[in-house]
């Protein structure tokens, strides 16, 4: 029997040698692009005798131009018909799981400031049948030739006088110009001025979509005798979306802090956790040190310098923050010490931070990221506390001050590296929507230097938006976690914020989502209401130029306050007199 060790022993070595060469399985970047999928031709069905020969390449009328385009390239003749085409590219009935089917996945879009945020598969299809139902009256359906064509075969011909077909490069002025105008275009077309509506709840632009269910899809099918062809599988790729969260003021002092040692430490994030942790990339701008000497948190405090206790950091760990900006005003509160111990904590938990540091050099760095193949790089300073705060020094650590001259620079050579930059501020503050000439002038300053997506990261009063050359500036987005409900003298507007969710799609800057909120138990936002939202959004887009001003206030708020605090003009504002957190 000494011969069943033995015979163990040597199977066993065999299957340690056959493990060693198997490939290791080891963790991915999800920053490394991926490979572009792409579906080669299925062999050519026998449609004539075997005695006529096949050439040329023929695509369906339907087909989108990236894929003419990119079968131009074969160099192939036009050939007469499908028949006699060597290579044919034709329409078929979608399929998300068919492997050797090209899926072309379309949006369904309206100009940036449209109240609308979604349909219904029936409301759309009415309306391309000609019988729009309330949700569609009044909305005209725009379309390339192409894009008739391939929902025609699909769905029926339209209704002339719903669907109206126009070139590609007037399908946007078109439906600006009278905002009623809504579009079908493929997600390749997609741009920051056109907002993606949502079918049944489904967004091409969401890190979820799945278009199992989706209407607005097409399938084609490339054929050839030589199977070598190739074309993209997709104009959506998952791999290739990032999705960017940005924030307004955090300031987790006072009432806010008072409330998180009564109510727990997470408890201001409760109604926007889900939302926060589904961006790729999280952005919070932390206007306050972690400080291990801090005091605790007084709601009745009048001096505004402010500290955080360290433990409430696990509320912007628990949020999903990925990154912090430290432009903020009151970073420097209680000085250097207070200022390096909350720049190790970021160090320690592997968070990045940008717009501030601990000396100038560090808070003029770039932070550069790169997810799902997009690179991305934020830039921010802050103009205001030059003067009367400790920003950084060559020396000294602090907020980054602003230096237009050189920040312009920065950003035009991040743009000329293939970043798409984001460029923040912490500005003059101001309790009313419109924003002054001067801080337009330094807004725009950054995007005419290249930067995507311009933000206010100073509002305590959400401030307008506007488009420049592509890129898209939003003034002031609202308080994010703080105190501030706007309650002596009334003040509604100061408990009202936004958050933008921007999407990156292979290395550009494709749309915009606004997410509205409004403040709640001095913490942090709860989402608003549908009524609320429509409100609001109106009245911004007004204040932005966009739509005529409407006399409809917005909707009270729906909770009974307690006088709290005051607005004002200083940045984080004192409370007047001592009175009880709820």
């Amino acid at each position: 029997m000494k011969f069943l060790p033995r015979l163990f022993l040597c199977g066993l070595t065999a299957v340690l040698l056959l493990s060693a060469c198997a490939p290791a399985n080891t963790p991915t970047s999800d920053t490394a692009p991926a490979v572009p999928p792409v579906v080669t031709a299925v062999p050519l069905e026998a449609t004539i005798t075997p005695s006529t020969p096949k050439s040329g390449l023929w695509f369906d009328p339907s087909a989108p131009a990236q894929l003419t385009d990119a079968a131009s390239a074969w160099n192939l003749p036009a050939a007469t018909d499908a028949v006699s085409a060597a290579v044919r590219l034709d329409l078929v009935q979608p399929a998300p799981s068919d492997p050797n089917q090209i899926l072309w996945v379309y949006a369904l879009v309206a100009p940036f400031p449209t109240i609308t945020d979604g349909v219904s598969t029936y409301e759309l299809r009415s309306a391309w049948s000609g019988k729009p139902s309330p949700g569609f009256e009044g909305h005209t359906l725009l379309v390339t030739e192409s894009t008739r064509a391939a929902f025609a075969a699909l769905w029926g011909e339209p209704d002339s006088k719903s669907v109206k077909v126009l070139p590609a490069d007037e399908l946007e002025s078109t439906a600006w110009a009278d905002l009623k105008s809504w579009a079908v275009l493929p997600f390749e077309e997609l741009n920051s001025q056109w907002k993606v509506l949502s079918i049944d709840g489904q967004s091409p632009i969401h890190n979820d979509f799945d278009p199992t269910n989706y209407p607005l899809l097409a399938g084609f099918r490339l054929s050839a005798a030589d199977a070598s062809y190739s074309l993209p599988a997709t104009n959506r790729d998952a791999s290739k979306l990032t999705t960017v969260l940005m924030t307004g003021v955090t300031a987790l002092v006072r009432a806010t802090a008072k409330t998180m040692e009564m109510k727990g430490v997470l408890y201001p994030g409760r109604n926007i956790r889900d939302i926060m942790r589904q961006a790729d990339i999280a952005h919070v701008s932390n206007e306050i040190p972690f400080y291990s000497k801090c005091s605790p948190p007084n709601p009745s405090q009048t001096a505004l310098v402010f500290c955080s206790d360290p433990k409430y950091m696990e509320l912007l760990t628990d949020m999903g923050t990925d990154v912090i900006e430290l432009t903020g005003n009151h970073f420097g509160d209680y000085g250097p010490v207070a200022m390096l111990e909350t720049l190790k904590m970021y160090n320690d938990l592997g968070i990045p931070y940008y717009g501030g540091g601990a000396d100038l050099t560090d808070a003029r760095k770039p932070l550069k990221l790169e997810n799902h193949g997009n690179k991305i790089a934020f830039v921010g300073c802050n103009p205001v506390d030059v003067a009367n705060f400790e920003v950084a020094a060559p020396n000294r650590p602090g907020a980054n001050p602003c230096d237009m001259k050189f920040q312009a620079s920065q950003i035009r050579e991040l743009r000329a590296q293939g970043y798409v930059v984001i460029a923040t501020f912490q500005y003059f503050e101001y309790y009313s929507p419109d924003a002054r000439f001067w801080q337009q002038d330094d807004f725009r300053l950054m995007a005419d230097s290249g930067a995507s997506i311009v933000s206010g990261s100073q509002a305590h009063f959400a401030q307008i938006m506007e488009f420049r050359d592509g890129s898209f500036i939003h003034y002031g987005l609202g308080n994010l976690f703080f105190d501030q409900m706007g309650d002596i003298p009334p003040q509604p507007g100061i408990r009202r914020m936004f958050m933008d969710r921007h999407v990156i799609y292979d290395g550009r800057y494709i749309s915009t989502e606004l997410l509205t909120g409004m403040m709640e138990d001095y913490t942090g936002p709860r989402l608003m209401t549908p009524d609320e939202r429509a409100a609001y959004l109106q009245e911004y887009f007004a204040y932005s130029g966009w739509l005529p001003a409407v006399s409809t206030p917005t909707p009270a708020p729906t909770v009974t306050l307690t006088p709290m605090s005051l607005p004002g003009t200083s940045g984080l504002v004192p409370t007047s007199t001592p009175t009880p957190v709820p």
